[in-house]
């Protein structure tokens, strides 16, 4: 036992000894071809005397870098990601400074600009050797993830034994829709998840509510609740105010009405952790969580899951040249694609390219750490989406290579976690599953030469912009558009200017959610009937019905209740009572169960006067958005209604044999089961107590939470935040893209 300790004392030394030589020659370089970088006084040194400068400032960079980081990162958690990630060149390149300053003989002097250069380098390049160090002897790497566990645990003041019951991880792959990662496997993009479909794993295909989109979607499956969510975003007639999902104001109102009406604080309400996600799900332990992002102060525990990644400046360092790699790619694959001549398309200029380069690696990288650590620290239930095939798609297509890119390294990040959960201290079950598909096909604007916009406010009689009078003739859609839009208004169209006038308090508010039009009328109270619309716009639901680039048209009637209105062939416009759809007639095209999802959404208080879904084209799978994307979801059509859940064959089955998953809160009833799953005797609830099975709880109490009402409280102290993973871990990663 005593030569074991001293052989790893031994081997730990000799690791320090190598990533100090290596820094060290590092520093000797750069001096060498940096001109504001020196490591000999002016008067001229010999070259060992510059090489023990150079020893003696890596040493105490690295010793700043090791004891004094962390300190500044915890400091400043309370910054964006964004502003973090750009001020730890800052800072790294002071603790530069600092150690060049306290080398004895004076003779080393950076210039500041500098200093963050050299800097940045020497973090990349110790963190590269220690990487190379730790994969070189698998035996040192694990003991060190042991022993980070062990510290984590004791922190905690827990012990996790080998008979604990297994912990499950949920990776949401944001957007990846269930045809899409079949084709992925069957083409060789995702040889993890292949290799879980041959071996352990069970794929099943579930079915989104009518507003197929994130906000919807996870706050189901979260919270048990998606109710009064008609899209992506909506107008409230009794607040005046526009709800978008991925606001954190509205995120945060969206949570607290789930919350108040299932009764239950969330998913991940037992010792759970919620990464990169809209909702927290009830979680302790947050990271990238927007329903948390507009508090202030301490009650904002989501920024504190930074300091698990940028505690290291080399992840930084790492990240940031990540960041600029991704920016390039994209210049690189967007040019391309113009001179391909690739249609459909979309416009990727200006700020799009950070964007997605901080969707597809900060975004990525910080998420993916924070979900390791959880696992080291063994907690219960982690729920984390990784959205960068989601944002790549929206303006490359869901089938374009971009987008299969983007799958490959998806694919690499959860083989990392799942070799990270060999080493946690108790096993993990890994869910993957997805909040819906994306449809791909033109925009609308793009088709048809106008905006949905501009349809309503002509069916209105309210100028519409130079645009859409000025459709190109070559193409029958284009003229058919313009035709009902003339036929419609029986008026010229006005100015550009005149369209950005308001029209006093008739101007309807019509926003977007994917190829979903919600239309709005907000100097009347309620929802408006056909009737009323028809009295006060009489040209405008036919103008909307007819134009070939949309599917149908859902509205109250004072006579029959609510109709779906939608064009049927030589018939024309036709008006089916929705309580007596069947999925035949206008909705056959979009499959079954599309009758309920619209029944469902008609049910809810804040849907608006007129909702609107796109054209959808069986044959090709096209609809068209109402806003710039081209691949797009919020509504139904395709693809986009269709996402996955693949989860260990251990599991229960999702659904009976032959039945359908539909809905999202379904899905939260299926996950939440399988945390009540575990083999053998499970000594504690792995699932937050629901409202049915909690004792009474007092007016206002939430059930769900960590404490039930009536239980003894937690001795267990909440993990500290900052829980940082190796660095060695996800540098592997980075190294393969």
């Amino acid at each position: 036992m005593g030569e074991r300790r001293w052989r790893t004392a031994g081997g730990a030394l000799l690791r320090v000894i190598v990533v100090w030589a290596v820094s060290t020659l590092t520093m000797l370089a750069l001096a060498a071809v940096l001109p504001d970088f020196k490591l000999q006084s002016p008067g001229g040194d010999s070259i060992t005397r510059a090489a023990l400068t150079a020893a003696w400032g890596a040493g105490v960079f690295g010793l700043l870098s090791a004891l004094v980081w962390p300190v500044l990162v915890r400091a400043l958690l309370l910054v964006s990601a964004l502003v973090l990630g750009l001020l730890v060149f800052f800072l790294n390149g002071s603790l530069l400074l600092i150690a060049l300053w306290l080398v004895p003989d004076g003779s080393a002097a950076v210039a500041p600009e500098t200093a963050v250069v050299v800097a940045a380098v020497m973090s990349a390049v110790a963190s590269a050797t220690s990487t190379a160090l730790a994969v070189r002897d698998d035996n040192a790497y694990r003991r060190r993830l042991s022993r980070l566990a062990d510290r984590r645990r004791r922190r905690r003041g827990e012990r996790i034994g080998g008979s604990a019951p297994p912990g499950t991880v949920f990776l949401q792959l944001d957007g990846v829709g269930h045809a899409v990662l079949v084709r992925a496997v069957e083409g060789g993009l995702m040889p993890t998840v292949a290799r879980w479909l041959d071996s352990s794993h069970r794929l099943t295909r579930w079915r989104t509510d009518w507003s197929s989109q994130t906000g919807a979607s996870q706050l189901g499956i979260l919270h048990g609740s998606n109710h009064d969510v008609p899209g992506f975003r909506w107008y409230e007639k009794d607040t005046g105010r526009i709800m978008v999902s991925n606001r954190p104001a509205s995120a945060a109102e969206l949570q607290r009405r789930a919350v108040e009406r299932t009764r239950d604080a969330g998913l991940l309400s037992l010792d759970g952790a919620s990464r990169g996600n809209l909702f927290s799900g009830g979680a302790d332990q947050l990271a990238l969580v927007l329903s948390v992002a507009a508090r202030r102060g301490r009650a904002n525990r989501s920024r504190a899951g930074y300091f698990a990644y940028f505690s290291d400046p080399a992840n930084s360092v790492r990240t940031a040249v990540s960041f600029v790699a991704e920016v390039a790619r994209e210049l690189g694959q967007s040019v391309r694609s113009r001179l391909r001549g690739d249609r459909p398309r979309t416009g990727r200029g200006g700020l799009y390219p950070f964007i997605r380069a901080f969707a597809t690696v900060v975004e990525r990288d910080v998420v993916v750490t924070a979900v390791m650590g959880d696992m080291l620290a063994g907690r219960t239930a982690v729920y984390a989406d990784l959205v960068a095939y989601d944002e790549v798609a929206h303006h490359s297509g869901p089938h374009s290579r971009d987008a299969a890119k983007v799958l490959e390294r998806i694919d690499r990040a959860v083989a990392l976690i799942a070799k990270v959960a060999e080493h946690a201290p108790r096993s993990y079950r890994i869910v993957l599953l997805s909040d819906h598909g994306q449809s791909p096909g033109e925009t609308f604007a793009g088709t048809y030469g106008l905006t949905l916009r501009d349809l309503v406010r002509a069916g209105c009689g309210l100028p519409v912009s130079r645009r859409a009078g000025r459709s190109r003739s070559g193409a029958e859609a284009r003229d058919a558009a313009r035709d009902a839009l003339r036929s419609a208004l029986h008026r010229p169209v006005g100015d550009e200017d005149a369209a950005e006038r308001p029209a006093g308090g008739s101007d309807p508010v019509v926003l977007a959610s994917g190829n979903l039009g919600l239309i709005s009328f907000p100097e009347l109270p309620g929802r408006l009937s056909r009737e009323q619309i028809d009295r006060r716009h009489p040209a405008l639901l036919h103008t909307l019905a007819g134009h070939p680039g949309i599917g149908f048209l859902l509205v109250r009637s004072e006579r029959h209740g609510s109709v779906l209105l939608a064009r049927d062939g030589a018939a024309g416009i036709v008006e089916l009572p929705l309580a007596a759809l069947d999925g035949t007639g206008p909705l056959a095209a979009f499959g079954p169960g599309a009758a309920d999802a619209v029944r469902r959404t008609d049910s809810f208080p804040h849907v608006a006067d007129i909702m609107v879904n796109s054209m959808y084209d069986p044959a090709s799978g096209r609809v068209h958005a109402f806003e710039e994307q081209i691949g797009s979801h919020g509504g139904l059509g395709g693809e986009q209604s269709y996402p996955f859940l693949l989860a260990p064959r251990e599991l229960s089955d999702p659904v009976a044999d032959g039945g359908e998953l539909a809905g999202a809160e379904q899905v939260h009833e299926v996950l939440r089961r399988w945390l009540g799953e575990a083999p053998g005797d499970a000594h504690a609830p792995q699932v937050p107590l629901g409202a049915e099975h909690a004792p009474q709880a007092p007016p206002g109490a939430v059930h769900g939470s960590r404490t039930p009402p009536g239980a003894a409280e937690d001795p267990r102290p909440a993990a500290p935040a900052g829980e940082a993973f190796p660095a060695s871990g996800w540098a592997g990663q980075d190294k393969s893209e």
